[in-house]
């Protein structure tokens, strides 16, 4: 057999993507994608508002939460180590159609949650340049130039992206373990009591109720662990990807609950004043930013500039690991002939087998959002606002799918299996995923604008009749994908059956059991991506 390698081959392959991450680098995407900064700092200021230093624990109950979610999907990814993640395990559970609208959910989630980050993270960069309290106008273009800066990073090649990923690791690391530390040594303000006492402000209800503090807070963290799934998001891209892509779903949202869980407990213990966090928005006293209130209370004013060049740095991991996954499911749908013009989204660069199409899109999608969100405040809110509801709804698709498969007794296990355990365990995945569905979902009377309490829903809405339309029109040449006719082999390599419908860049497997490197044929690859 050949021993060439696979950019010897590329040009007769074009719907093959080079295996060049790892399992760390696939591990450093997704923790990326999460970012303990991002996590934590995204919502520290409204779970404590909503239910004080109590907020903390539900940290674990989300984690718990999660953890279900993310060792159905290890289970998933594992079987179907395909580019696209969501889209590609839904249509290979239940069809076509359901796995359409489960990828057509976490596209849009991805590109949405894409520009509110790149937003958040033109608000650090302004104040890190010397404007303070930026425009609207002003944090649209640092966002733009943030969206084209990182546009030209993924362009360059997925080394430069490892590269960058792996530093974000670190600094975001021993930035949030260093601080957290220290606050906790030497900066204690709160007693360990904080943590059962008090139920913030505003809020009505029993504290367990469904208006009450906790479920808010809940609710809230949520967006603290997505994106553990994004390591699916580039399975073509990993080598040995049934085994490392498990490993990596789990260990990244592990390891980011751990800091989040450590850095939020010593920032809550370092608040001078609870009273003036938990008051009321209209209190005079009121501190509507609790981490920097806390840290420049213990480090002085002049902690500010290098924190929020670790929050600049977060911000833009999160951002590129976003672009990315969403670049990649795009792509995924174009190789399937799923969307309008796939032939141009489906193409990939022939040095670095980047699909530049699908990621110029995400520009061009982010730049719109970006002038929305100028024209209106309210734009950005509803943005922010579904985006949690979105990963949930996302995650909710393959979930449901895993079950059904399990209970109609289809369901065949790959290299990652817990046994005997996975059916309970997808039942209790599925019902939490509904449960934190519904406590984001859920229209309380939180905004002056009341249709902003119904934003999940609305965007929902907006996004189904779109979804409808498009569908509509590519359902028929869709590339077919059931379970049964559509496997892979032991590298997460796909073999399609003889006789079935194979999309450009799969291999349609042979009598002989050898395969050519011809155009509409993927070489089989060695975990080290060269061709066998």
């Amino acid at each position: 057999m050949s021993t060439e390698p696979l950019s010897e081959l590329s040009e007769h392959s074009d719907h093959v993507l080079k295996r060049e991450f790892t399992l760390w680098s696939s591990f450093a995407f997704a923790f990326a994608f999460i970012s303990p900064i991002v996590a934590l700092y995204g919502i520290f200021a409204l779970a404590v508002g909503a239910a004080g230093g109590t907020f903390w624990f539900g940290f674990f109950l989300v984690w718990g939460g999660q953890l279900l979610v993310a060792l159905v999907f290890a289970h998933l990814v594992s079987r179907w180590p395909l580019e696209g993640s969501i889209y590609q395990w839904s249509r290979r559970l239940m069809g076509n159609g359901y796995g359409w609208f489960a990828g057509w959910a976490y596209m849009w989630t991805l590109v949405i949650a894409m520009s509110t980050v790149a937003l958040g993270a033109a608000g650090f960069l302004a104040n890190i340049v010397g404007v303070e309290s930026p425009t609207p106008t002003q944090k649209a273009v640092i966002a733009f130039v943030i969206l084209l800066a990182g546009t030209g990073l993924n362009l360059v090649g997925r080394q430069a992206l490892k590269i960058f990923m792996t530093a974000s690791i670190v600094a975001e690391v021993v930035g949030s373990l260093g601080l957290g530390t220290w606050l906790l040594l030497f900066h204690r303000h709160q007693p360990l009591s904080v943590l059962v006492e008090g139920t913030g402000s505003g809020l009505g209800g029993g504290y367990l109720s469904l208006g009450g503090p906790f479920l808010v807070a809940v609710a809230f963290i949520g967006w603290s662990f997505v994106g553990f799934e994004s390591a699916g998001a580039i399975a073509e891209e990993v080598r040995d990807p049934r085994r490392n892509l498990p490993k990596a779903v789990i260990r990244s949202l592990c390891l980011i609950a751990l800091v989040v869980a450590y850095s939020s407990l010593a920032i809550i213990l370092a608040i001078p004043d609870m009273g003036r966090v938990t008051s009321a928005l209209d209190d005079p006293d009121h501190v509507g930013d609790p981490v920097s209130y806390a840290l420049t209370t213990a480090f002085g004013d002049g902690i500010a500039r290098p924190v929020e060049v670790l929050f600049v740095i977060g911000f833009l991991a999160s951002f590129l690991a976003l672009q990315t996954s969403a670049s990649r499911v795009i792509w995924a749908y174009a190789r399937d002939e799923a969307l309008p013009a796939h032939r141009a989204l489906s193409r990939l660069s022939r040095g670095q087998r980047q699909p530049v199409v699908a990621l110029l899109v995400t520009t061009v999608v982010g730049s719109v959002l970006f002038l929305l969100s100028n024209l209106s405040p309210n734009v950005y809110l509803l943005m922010v606002n579904f985006t949690t509801g979105g990963f949930f709804i996302a995650f909710l698709f393959p979930l449901v799918g895993a079950l059904v498969s399990q209970l109609r007794g289809t369901w065949r296990p790959s290299t990652f299996s817990l046994g005997r355990a996975t059916l309970p365990l997808s039942v209790a995945a599925v019902l939490w995923a509904t449960f934190e569905f519904l406590n984001i979902a859920w229209p309380r009377h939180v905004n002056d604008a009341r249709y902003l309490d119904w934003s999940v829903w609305i965007a929902i809405v907006v996004l189904g009749v779109v979804g409808l339309t498009i569908f509509a029109v590519v359902r028929r040449r869709m590339f077919p994908a059931e379970a049964g006719d559509d496997e892979l082999d032991d590298d997460g390599h796909r073999v399609v059956a003889v006789g079935g419908r194979t999309p450009p860049g799969v291999p349609r497997a042979p009598a002989s059991g050898t395969q050519r490197g011809v155009r509409g044929v993927v070489p089989p690859q060695d975990t080290d991506g060269d061709v066998r």
